[in-house]
């Protein structure tokens, strides 16, 4: 559970991540806050919702199994455990 929340986390910082690259290569001033005006801030925290938003929903929709799938749980055949699958 921690891998996908990392994940989304780690989604949400890129558009901050680019533009202080972009910072950086224009030597603007990287910790100048006059280079992080609020406009600039909202945008990215708005780009970073929807590439979230984006992530999530690609997540639910290509993670799992299929929808007429069956889930036959772990099990104990001849002495040895068999993991849960789908089929």
């Amino acid at each position: 559970m921690i891998r996908p929340v990392l994940t989304e986390i780690g989604i949400f910082l890129i558009p901050f991540v680019v533009y202080a690259l972009f910072l950086a290569a224009t030597r603007s001033g990287l910790f100048v806050q006059s280079s992080w005006p609020i406009t600039i801030v909202a945008r990215l925290v708005l780009a970073a919702l929807v590439l979230v938003i984006a992530g999530l929903i690609g997540l639910a929709h290509f993670s799992g199994a299929a929808p007429d799938s069956t889930y036959i749980p772990a099990h104990i055949e001849n002495g040895k455990l068999v993991p849960g699958r789908e089929r």
